[in-house]
């Protein structure tokens, strides 16, 4: 019980204690790649966060178009319908006096100089 475990003998040397040059190089690489580690991983953190931020906002302005394009194509179908019952209106109004003007059309007798009487 009295030996040293293998954590006590690795503080115990040089290179881990940070004493002698090849130590404070190696604790300073090491502490330097720390650094550098964390930055990367502040930098990774702070862009996802703007990429999500980011998409975010744009599936919110895509919703709000689909939406607009959604009651936009229910007007416009709206319209047309209105359209189409106000054409079928005109027909129906209309199809009396053609019938008559084609009747009339018909009995007028043609000579060379007469021409065909068109509905007015």
């Amino acid at each position: 019980m009295n030996s040293p475990t293998s954590k006590e003998a690795t503080e115990k040397t040089p290179v881990a204690t940070g004493v002698g040059s090849e130590g404070k190089s190696a604790q300073t690489a090491h502490s330097k790649v720390g650094i550098d580690a964390e930055r990367i991983q502040s930098s990774i953190a702070r862009l996802t966060s703007n990429s999500t931020d980011d998409l975010e906002k744009l599936v919110t302005e895509l919703e709000r178009l689909q939406e607009f394009l959604k009651s936009e194509t229910e007007r416009v179908q709206r319209e047309i319908r209105s359209v189409l019952a106000g054409i079928g209106i005109i027909i129906e109004a209309i199809a009396p006096w053609k019938a008559a003007g084609l009747a009339s059309v018909q009995r007028i007798p043609a000579n060379g100089r007469d021409k065909l009487k068109r509905w007015p």
